[in-house]
């Protein structure tokens, strides 16, 4: 079925949708809402019919969502989300609550100060909790619980989480390659690696690349702070695999040298909580999506 130009998407029907999305059965989501369990099932039936695909596969045990299900959960809480901050923005309300963020090092250094920094400024009664750690730490506390909005690097292959943006994983050093470098490119040596310690995902890159190609190397430096990395390459003990567009002052990319391998694609991912009540996190995430955009 095409989409006709005059139909448009019920914002009544697709909070009704999301909150079964989010895991409640049609019963549960006909208590929540104060509305009868008939009415619920006419406003998902209602979605079906305008966008012309079924949003959940129903038995007498239980419920799950099609792909197209999925991909509107994703439609609605945008949608749902904008509405809101359109209202409190012309009604003049005062954002409150507690946000739990957290974010990678590299992006904190770089990416993220402008946008916390307006997020502080328009929302000050925002109770604002910022975690910095790596990637898996980060999934896993948002996996758990403890985190509401999560942004990180995704694991290659995987396909969670709302992308950022994409980029090219490169080899960096220090802008004067050290004599004691030059001979070992020439001798064919190891090449030496600043890294993140296990689980990062940039280090599992790096040495899986390196393995592929059979290209010998040697871990010379370990570190768990970007801060400690950038040190460590800038005094010229190695080479760090990082993001292109966020390579640290002091750094430069440097082409591989023979028998090393291109990284790939590293991808930004957010994390975000499904309690679509969550009005801090739809405010911030608005920011970062807007900021992606043009990144």
């Amino acid at each position: 079925m095409a989409f006709a130009d005059s139909l448009m998407l019920d914002p009544v029907c697709l909070r009704t949708f999301l909150v079964i999305a989010e895991g409640a059965s049609f019963s549960e989501a006909s208590r929540r809402l104060g509305l009868g369990q008939p009415t619920v099932s006419e406003h998902v039936r209602k979605l079906e019919k305008t966008v012309g695909h079924r949003l959940f596969i129903r038995d007498t045990h239980s419920i799950a969502m099609t792909p197209e299900g999925e991909a509107m959960a994703a439609f609605a809480r945008a949608i749902l989300e904008t509405n809101e901050r359109a209202m409190r923005h012309f009604a003049g309300r005062t954002l409150r609550g507690r946000l739990r963020f957290g974010a990678s090092e590299d992006l904190v250094q770089s990416w993220l100060p402008e946008i916390l920094a307006r997020f502080v400024r328009d929302h000050p009664l925002v109770d604002l909790e910022f975690t910095i750690a790596l990637s898996n730490t980060l999934i896993n506390r948002f996996d758990a619980g403890e985190l509401d909005l999560v942004l990180c690097k995704r694991w290659p292959g995987e396909a969670r989480g709302d992308l950022i943006w994409r980029d090219k994983l490169v080899w960096v050093g220090a802008e004067k390659t050290p004599a004691a470098l030059q001979a070992q490119d020439e001798e064919q040596a190891p090449t030496q690696l600043i890294l993140y310690p296990p689980p990062s995902i940039t280090r599992f890159m790096a040495l899986a690349a390196l393995e592929r190609a059979g290209a010998p190397w040697r871990i010379a430096c370990t570190s768990g702070s970007l801060s400690g990395l950038v040190a460590a390459t800038q005094a010229g003990l190695g080479l760090m695999a990082h993001s292109r567009k966020l390579i640290p002052q002091g750094l430069i990319e440097r082409a591989p040298v023979e028998g090393m391998p291109e990284l790939g694609d590293l991808e930004f991912v957010m994390l975000r909580t499904r309690r679509s009540s969550q009005a801090p996190v739809a405010e911030l995430s608005a920011m970062i999506l807007a900021k992606g955009e043009s990144f």
